[in-house]
């Protein structure tokens, strides 16, 4: 079962972002997708800040992937905007949420539909920019624990440090 959330600006973005960086658990995969402009840095942005991150956080659009220490989990951003679908594969992005070679984090990936192969049990995040209203977010639970925990996201929860 998807949650639909109108976003009216960037701080409500963020605010998505941080309350998943506070609440998601670790070895979750986003899978990010949007148009330009459509808020997947921002919202990265604040899942940085739920996780205790207290480094900028910037978009790897030419490093590819960035890896952040946090008080609560690592963050790996990676970016797609780049690459065709084809050369996703050379990444081997699995080395993040597999937990092997990299400690157990969170995988937040802009751009996810380049991507020719899912992860498991992905958090899928669809941003939309809607006029006047701001942005439309749909989250896709991958897994029923993700499907429990957006039971509980709701605007008062994600606003409520906005206020």
């Amino acid at each position: 079962m998807s949650k639909t959330l109108t976003l009216p600006n960037d701080r409500a973005t963020f605010a998505l972002g941080r309350w998943l960086g506070q609440h998601l658990a670790a070895g979750t995969v986003l899978l990010l997708k949007g148009d330009l402009g459509s808020g997947k840095t921002t919202l990265t942005k604040g899942l940085g800040e739920g996780l205790g991150i207290a480094e900028e956080i910037d978009s790897p659009t030419f490093t590819l992937i960035n890896e952040y220490v946090g008080d609560r989990l690592p963050l790996y951003h990676v970016d797609l905007y780049r690459l065709e679908s084809a050369d996703t594969d050379r990444l081997f992005l699995e080395s993040y949420w597999e937990g092997i070679e990299y400690p157990p984090g969170i995988v937040a990936i802009e751009w996810a539909e380049r991507l020719r192969y899912l992860p498991p049990a992905s958090l899928e995040v669809r941003l939309t920019y809607q006029h006047p209203e701001g942005r439309k977010g749909v989250l896709i639970p991958g897994n029923s624990a993700q499907t429990r925990l957006l039971e509980e996201l709701t605007p008062d929860a994600i606003l409520a440090h906005e206020v």
